[in-house]
C-alpha cells in the first residue's frame, strides 16, 4: 500500500453550534462579557444621569438616589448586569453555564425594566420601560453569537412581564379613567411594541449568525477547520487548525489565491508529495492533501507546538555544544532519509527545524518546510524546481546553490547545517550583512572566521572541526552523506553530555516562562479594560 496520503474530498458540512470547541466557547465568553459589560455601562450611566438631572431640575432630593423604588429597581438591574459580567469572566467557565448566565441573565435585566413601569403607574412609565427592555434584546442580538429560535424563546420569556405589568397598570382604575382608547386597547398595543422587539432581535441574531457561520465554513478545508495563522513558509501560509471527528491539533499549508498559478500549484502540490515519501520521525509527518473549489490548494501535518531553532538563539542565545550535536544528528538522521529516496531540501536554516516534545520525550527535532525541495529523480525536476533560480534563504546557501542551483547534490544540504550549527554554536550568522548580494558573496569567496574566535564559551576542537568542514566552497571537501556528518558529530567527546535529564530541565523553564509571559499578558489586558463599578465584577 501506497504511503502517500490520500486526496479528501472537500464538502460543506453542517455547521456546528457554538461551543463545539474551546475556541467557540472562548468567543461566547468573550461576546457575553462584552454585553454585560456594554448594558451595564449604560444601565448604570442612565441610572445616575437621569437621577442628576432630577436633583437639578428640583424635582427630587439627593436621598432618593437610594430611597425611591424606581431607583432601587435600577440598581437591582445593574447587580444582575455586574452578576452576568462576572460569572461569564471569572475562571474558566463551561459552555451550559455561559449559556444559562446568558438567558437567565438577560430574562431577568428585562424583568428590572419591567417592574419600573409599575413605580410610577400613569406617567407611562410603562413605555419607558419597553424601551430599555427592546435596547436589551436587540443589543444581545447584536453581541452575544445565537440561533435565531433561541433568540426568541428568550425575548418571548423576557418580554411576557412586559405585558403583564401594562395589564396591571392599566386596570387600576386612576389610570384606566386618563386613557382616552381604554385599557384593552392600550395593552394590545403594548403586546404589540413586545412583539416587534422579539421580531427584530430574532432577524439580527439570524442575519448575524448566518454570516458568522459562513465565514466560519470559509474556512473549513474538507473536515478541518482553520483558527490562526502560525507562520509562512517557502511555497505557502500554515495554519493551526482542528479535524471535525479526531479532535486533533493539526497544522494546515495553503498556496493562497494570489500566488496560485499552473507552474505554482503543480510545484505545491508535488511538495506535499515528495515529503510524503518520508517516514523518519525527525521529519514532520503529512496527513491529507486538498484542493478546495475555488482552487485553493493545501495539505494537512502534524502541529508542533515548541520552538524553532532561529527563536531558540534569539531567546537564549548560543547553546551547549552538547546539545548541538543532539540536534544536529537529529537533523542530520532526517536528511538522510531524504537524501536515499533523492530529495534535495535545499531550505535548511533555524526557521525551518522545530524542537517540541513527542511521545513523553523532549528536544526532538523535526524538519519542516520542504517547499524548495528538489527531486534528483523526477524527470520533471529541473521545471518544477525553478532549477535556473535561486533557491533558498541567502544566509543558509551553499556556494554551489548560487553558482549553479541545478547542479546542487545532498552536500549543499550538508553546507547549510553547517551554517546552522555555527549559528547555534555563537549566536551570529556566519556571514554579518544587511545586502542580500553581500552575504551571497560572502559564500562565494570569504572563508568563515573559526567558530572559536566568534565565542567567549569555549568549543570543542572536535566540533568545530566537523562544523567547518561542512562550510568548505568545494563540496568534495565537505562530508559526502547526511550518515558521514553524523558519525563525525557523534565520535566527538561532547556527545551526549546532553540527555533527557537536561533537555527536561530545560523544557520545564521554557514553559514557566510561556506560562509567566501569558500570565503577564492577560494582567496587562485586565489593567487596561475598564474597572466595573458595582458587584465587584471584573473586566
Amino acid at each position: 500500500m501506497s504511503s502517500a496520503p490520500r486526496c479528501i474530498e472537500i464538502c460543506a458540512p453542517c455547521t456546528a453550534s457554538p461551543g463545539e470547541s474551546d475556541a467557540a466557547v472562548q468567543f461566547l465568553r468573550e461576546r457575553l462579557v462584552l454585553f454585560a459589560r456594554v448594558l451595564f455601562t449604560i444601565c448604570f450611566g442612565f441610572y445616575v444621569v437621569a437621577n442628576l438631572l432630577r436633583v437639578l431640575d428640583g424635582h427630587q432630593a439627593w436621598d432618593r438616589f437610594l430611597t425611591g423604588r424606581d431607583n432601587q429597581l435600577h440598581i437591582l438591574t445593574c447587580a444582575v448586569l455586574a452578576g452576568m459580567w462576572a460569572l461569564a469572566s471569572r475562571g474558566r467557565p463551561t459552555l451550559p453555564r455561559l449559556l444559562w448566565t446568558d438567558a437567565v441573565g438577560s430574562i431577568l435585566v428585562v424583568l428590572g425594566c419591567a417592574l419600573i413601569g409599575l413605580t410610577e403607574p400613569g406617567s407611562r412609565a410603562e413605555y419607558q420601560a419597553l424601551l430599555g427592555a427592546t435596547h436589551v434584546l436587540v443589543a444581545r442580538a447584536v453581541l452575544v453569537p445565537s440561533r435565531a429560535s433561541r433568540t426568541l424563546w428568550i425575548g418571548l420569556a423576557a418580554c411576557a412581564p412586559i405585558v403583564a405589568v401594562g395589564i396591571a397598570v392599566y386596570d387600576r382604575p386612576k389610570v384606566a379613567a386618563g386613557l382616552e382608547t381604554g385599557a384593552a386597547f392600550s395593552t394590545s398595543i403594548l403586546a404589540l411594541w413586545c412583539v416587534t422587539a422579539i421580531a427584530v432581535s430574532a432577524v439580527a441574531s439570524r442575519v448575524i449568525y448566518g454570516l458568522r457561520r459562513e465565514a466560519r465554513e470559509a474556512r473549513r478545508l474538507g473536515q478541518y477547520t482553520l483558527e490562526e495563522k502560525i507562520g509562512s513558509g517557502g511555497m505557502g501560509e500554515v495554519y493551526r487548525a482542528s479535524h471535525a471527528l479526531l479532535r486533533r491539533p493539526t497544522a494546515i499549508k495553503l498556496l493562497p489565491c494570489d500566488r496560485a498559478g499552473e507552474l505554482n500549484i503543480a510545484r505545491f502540490e508535488r511538495e506535499v508529495q515528495l515529503t510524503s515519501r518520508l517516514t523518519h520521525p525527525n521529519t514532520v509527518a503529512i496527513y491529507d492533501y486538498g484542493r478546495t473549489p475555488d482552487g485553493v490548494f493545501y495539505y494537512a501535518m502534524e502541529y508542533l507546538p515548541g520552538i524553532t531553532l532561529e527563536d531558540l538563539v534569539r531567546q537564549d542565545g548560543a547553546q551547549p555544544p552538547g546539545r548541538v550535536i543532539h540536534v544536529l544528528k537529529q537533523v542530520c538522521a532526517s536528511l538522510r532519509e531524504a537524501h536515499a529516496v533523492g530529495l534535495i531540501h535545499r531550505d535548511i536554516k533555524g526557521a525551518n527545524v522545530i524542537l517540541c516534545e513527542r511521545g513523553g520525550m523532549p528536544d526532538v527535532a523535526k524538519v519542516v518546510d520542504f517547499g524548495l525541495v528538489k527531486d534528483t529523480v523526477s524527470q520533471d525536476s529541473a521545471t518544477l524546481s525553478a532549477a535556473n533560480t535561486i533557491t533558498g534563504t541567502p544566509h543558509y546557501l551553499s556556494p554551489e546553490a548560487i553558482r549553479s542551483p541545478g547542479a546542487v547534490d545532498a552536500r549543499s544540504d550538508l553546507y547549510s547545517v553547517g551554517v546552522l550549527g555555527y549559528y547555534l554554536l555563537t549566536g551570529k550568522r556566519l556571514f554579518e550583512s544587511d545586502s542580500v548580494v553581500e552575504v551571497m558573496s560572502h559564500h562565494l569567496h570569504t572563508t568563515p572566521t573559526p567558530l572559536s574566535a566568534r565565542t567567549p564559551r569555549p568549543v570543542p576542537r572536535d566540533i568545530e572541526e566537523a562544523i567547518m568542514s561542512c562550510l568548505e566552497k568545494d563540496p568534495a571537501r565537505r562530508p559526502q552523506t547526511a550518515q558521514a556528518l553524523m558519525d563525525a558529530l557523534e565520535a566527538s567527546e561532547t556527545a551526549g553530555i546532553w540527555g533527557e535529564a537536561e533537555a527536561r530541565a530545560w523544557w520545564r523553564g521554557f514553559e514557566k516562562r510561556a506560562r509567566d509571559l501569558a500570565s503577564a499578558e492577560e494582567a496587562t489586558a485586565t489593567v487596561a479594560a475598564p474597572a466595573p463599578a458595582a458587584a465587584g465584577a471584573g473586566p
